[in-house]
């Protein structure tokens, strides 16, 4: 049996700390029967500047799903969040919205059991999946959590992206690499957010090293060398960059949703 996380861990609430004149209404999107996610190319972090509709205002929690089928109605554009167990997958969607405790933050890895989505701006959603790699149940239970969150990958219509976090303080685990592996053979668009690159282990490789040896495995195992972003929730780096860049890919995606209508 897959236990859900209590609603009471993620309380209703609203959030309100940026302003952003330019804020556009909620996106409802009619989207065709194609994916048409799969239709776009995951843009160079390079080219990504200064996006416009790109600050958080409001971030609610909205529910907790252990079926694609009881996800929230699927209108507005989602970007999942998923990574290693312990790879700070909570540190950063609290980063993001300048919220403290929207997302569970636990010493224990592999307590996200569900499928959670947060609303943020009434117009887009992030969605925190559970972990891979770590968590005090049986292999059924995750074997249950990898198909479910399969599916959601395949045939969430209003998925854009992932966010593929990797953890940059250690060197790199077989596990990431076949989850990239995955994405790419899916063909589900992602990007990876390197994680914790303000920590160094003492007889560990440096950030850096950790890094460019992760891109060196993906290129090894033929699979294409995905954008990339850095991060740390300690020092709140690659806030700005993670939000224009979720909001860049945002407008392409409402821009092809709105043509193929």
């Amino acid at each position: 049996m897959v236990v859900c996380v209590s609603r009471e861990l993620y309380p209703p609430g609203r959030f309100n700390s940026e302003e952003d004149e330019d804020e556009r209404p909620p996106a409802q999107l009619s989207v065709p029967q194609q994916r048409i996610r799969h239709a776009q190319t995951p843009l160079e972090v390079s080219t990504v500047g200064p996006a416009a509709h790109s600050r958080v205002k409001s971030a609610t929690f909205v529910k907790s799903s252990v079926t694609v089928d009881q996800c929230p109605h699927a209108t507005h554009p989602e970007f999942a969040v998923i990574g290693r167990s312990n790879v700070g997958k909570s540190s950063l969607i609290n980063m993001l919205t300048k919220r403290t405790s929207l997302a569970m933050v636990s010493k224990t890895p592999g307590k996200t059991r569900c499928i959670n989505h947060f609303l943020i701006n009434n117009s887009w959603y992030l969605v925190d999946l559970p972990g891979y790699g770590y968590a005090k149940t049986s292999k059924a239970n995750v074997k249950l959590w990898n198909d479910f969150t399969r599916e959601y990958f395949v045939n969430r219509e209003t998925l854009v992206a992932v966010l593929l976090l990797v953890d940059a303080s250690i060197p790199p685990r077989d596990l990431d690499v076949e989850a990239a592996a995955w994405f790419a053979s899916a063909d589900v668009p992602y990007v990876v957010v390197f994680t914790k690159t303000d920590k160094h282990k003492k007889g560990a490789p440096h950030n850096e090293v950790n890094m460019e040896t992760f891109l060196q495995s993906l290129a090894a195992s033929g699979i294409p060398e995905p954008p990339t972003l850095r991060t740390s929730t300690k020092k709140a780096e690659g806030r700005e960059a993670v939000l224009a860049y979720v909001a860049k890919l945002r407008d392409a995606f409402i821009t092809s949703a709105a043509a193929d209508e």
